[in-house]
């Protein structure tokens, strides 16, 4: 038994948040004790030339990120090698600063291995956590900046919230997700159709040449989730991330029907959407898959399944701080194992297209 074991029942004794905040308190001391963090990264931080890959120019030297919700106001940069993470987003940054929804508004169900949040974008606000990505931009690992409206922006206003983030932290950030699906702020997800992306990307790819990826609910259907990954792409989103968090309270046993949920029970949708998505734009954009992933095996899954890059959140809860390591020394053995110098020959392997392709290249 590792010492998370020992320890989680204790943890799980603490209200998720305050819990989220003490391991926030813990990782801001990093550039204050780089004798005991510099250990972790020896032992945590995995890479090498199997699975570095070079995406929108930017280097990643393992494709597992941290997911946004984590590291919500540029707190905690400086521990994600700490943690393994080959790169990662803050946030969701709004542009002004909001305390977010009422308390309590975080819920673990460790008997489905879940985790249920009603945050609404609870951050510092742009001007504060610029002020702090300056001190440490450009950083070792790839920074995404999460970035939202605010929850008294009007919908015929969002456009304008998502231009000035853009402009505010384009010189400190690598790379943009925009987050139109968030189940935690009224009226965001409406935004997810033709019309808004279309102004949106046609106003930010003004503003910046840095990638702007695009976020996606699995509460779509199937048919709205193949024809928004196709006008995206085609209105110049550089990435999609597959998916946000759940409002399908089915698939747990929960007694709180708000918020979104997330961990192993979304697992399978997740999956599903990148599959629906990966279908539709696969070789023209990188796809980050989130959503479940807790293992080694989850995560190569997910990389045949058409994913460039994945994200963790979840799971660390659930399995604990050294689940990032796993999952990089997972992915290495697998690639070795199925004969693939580099994970870019894995990624999209289970695709049918390209299976069929290899078929009649081999006839």
């Amino acid at each position: 038994m590792s010492f998370f074991d020992t320890i989680k029942p204790l943890i799980y004794k603490i209200d998720p948040e305050t819990t989220h905040n003490i391991v926030e308190s813990i990782f801001k001391t990093t550039r204050r004790c780089p004798l005991f963090f510099n250990s972790l990264i020896s032992k945590n931080f995995i890479t090498n030339d199997k699975i570095k890959q070079t995406l929108w120019g930017l280097e990643f030297k393992n494709p597992v990120g941290v997911a946004a919700g984590f590291d919500k106001n540029a707190t905690m940069i400086q521990a994600w090698p700490v943690m393994g993470f080959g790169w990662g987003e803050i946030g969701a940054v709004t542009l002004r600063p909001q305390p977010g929804n009422e308390k309590p508004r975080s819920w673990r169900w460790p008997e489905f291995e879940a985790i249920q949040n009603a945050y609404g974008f609870n951050n510092d606000g742009v001007d504060v956590i610029k002020e702090r990505l300056k001190k440490m931009y450009p950083f070792v690992l790839p920074i995404g900046a999460n970035i939202g409206k605010n929850k008294d922006t009007p919908e015929e206003k969002a456009i304008e919230d998502y231009k000035t983030l853009v402009n505010e932290l384009k010189e400190v950030v690598d790379l943009f997700v925009i987050n139109i699906s968030s189940p935690n702020t009224p009226g965001l997800r409406d935004l997810l159709n033709a019309e808004f992306i279309s102004n949106l990307f046609s106003e930010l790819k003004k503003l910046t040449d840095k990638p702007i990826l695009i976020k996606f609910s699995p509460d779509m259907e199937d048919e709205d989730i193949r024809n928004l990954a196709n006008l995206s792409v085609m209105y110049g989103a550089d990435g999609i991330i597959v998916t946000n968090t759940t409002v399908n309270y089915d698939i747990i046993d929960t007694p709180v029907k708000k918020g979104g949920i997330s961990g192993k029970p979304l697992a399978k949708r997740s999956y599903e959407v990148l599959r629906i998505v990966a279908g539709e734009v696969f070789g023209k954009v990188p796809i980050v898959s989130v959503g479940g992933i807790d293992s080694a095996e989850e995560a190569y899954k997910r990389i045949k399944a058409g994913a460039s890059l994945l994200q963790v959140y979840s799971g660390i809860i659930y399995k604990g701080p050294g689940l990032i390591r796993e999952i990089n020394e997972g992915i290495t053995k697998f690639l070795e194992e199925e004969g693939f110098s580099h994970i870019s020959e894995a990624i999209g392997a289970d695709i049918p297209k390209k299976l069929e392709l290899k078929e009649n290249d081999a006839s």
